[in-house]
């Protein structure tokens, strides 16, 4: 007999996943991928009107539960009012992505101290808020799947990005420090670290020659991410495909971090 049953390793019926961040871009379509794969999704954006629309299309594409919710992830009682709300709907919280995120760019001395807070507030705080919210969650199942948003640039630097840099840096050893953290409860965590992709976020930059030369040119690739070539990443992260992997940083981001 094979010592390797055939079991379906990315399969995710049954599951329920909560993506922050999930109205558009890569939140929007990792919420499709995960779908995809079976999962009910909630998706979440202080956006409440653009999150139902997305959930809408992604239940009418794939066949699953899609909800739409409105919450500003860097207020705690809207992280609360959230997670409950999913529980709620759902049933359960198996998997979260945090994948609420903002970039302020421009050189350090143009740049204002509430500027710099605000990037952190929402990439770090309300990434820490959201995982904090559902550990008791995933503690009482005996089990679960965080996938947190990092960056490639928490991995390298970029002029002009000390708000972005810091934040996603910081995601990346939080994302360490909590797979530490809940690894006996079952709970892995895990960060994706995305290279550019043409996202609204990056839509400023896309013609220009600080987008062409040290963002798409640093890629050894020589092009932006199709938002559909993140949803491979989580659902890997999301599945039983991915049961021995924790603390992890796994980038898609055309080898930029390669050079």
């Amino acid at each position: 007999m094979s010592p390797f049953p055939g079991i379906r390793l990315f399969d995710l019926t049954g599951r329920t996943a909560l993506i922050t961040g999930g109205s558009k871009g890569l939140g929007q379509a990792m919420a499709a991928g995960l779908a995809s794969a079976g999962a009910d999704v909630m998706l979440v954006s202080r956006h409440g009107a653009q999150a139902g629309l997305a959930a809408a299309e992604i239940a009418r594409d794939f066949g699953h539960r899609a909800i739409g919710f409105e919450a500003d992830v860097t207020v705690p009682a809207q992280v609360e009012a959230m997670v409950t709300a999913a529980q709620r709907e759902l049933g359960r919280v198996d998997i979260l992505i945090n994948s609420a995120g903002i970039n302020i760019r421009g050189p350090i001395e143009t740049l204002s101290p509430e500027q710099f807070q605000q990037v952190i507030s929402v990439n770090l705080t309300g990434t820490w808020l959201s995982a904090r919210a559902v550990v008791p969650l995933m503690r009482a199942a005996k089990g679960g799947r965080i996938i947190n948003l990092a960056s490639a640039l928490a991995l390298v630097g970029l002029a002009g990005r000390t708000p972005y840099c810091a934040s996603k840096g910081a995601v990346a050893q939080m994302t360490r420090a909590l797979a530490l953290e809940v690894a006996a409860d079952h709970i892995t965590v895990n960060a994706i670290c995305p290279g550019p992709f043409l996202t609204e976020m990056n839509l400023p930059i896309a013609d220009t020659e600080d987008g062409r030369k040290f963002v798409v040119g640093a890629t050894a690739l020589k092009r932006w991410g199709r938002l559909e070539e993140i949803q491979g990443a989580a659902i890997f992260l999301a599945s039983d495909a991915a049961s021995y992997v924790t603390g992890s940083m796994l980038t898609v981001d055309g080898g930029w971090t390669a050079q």
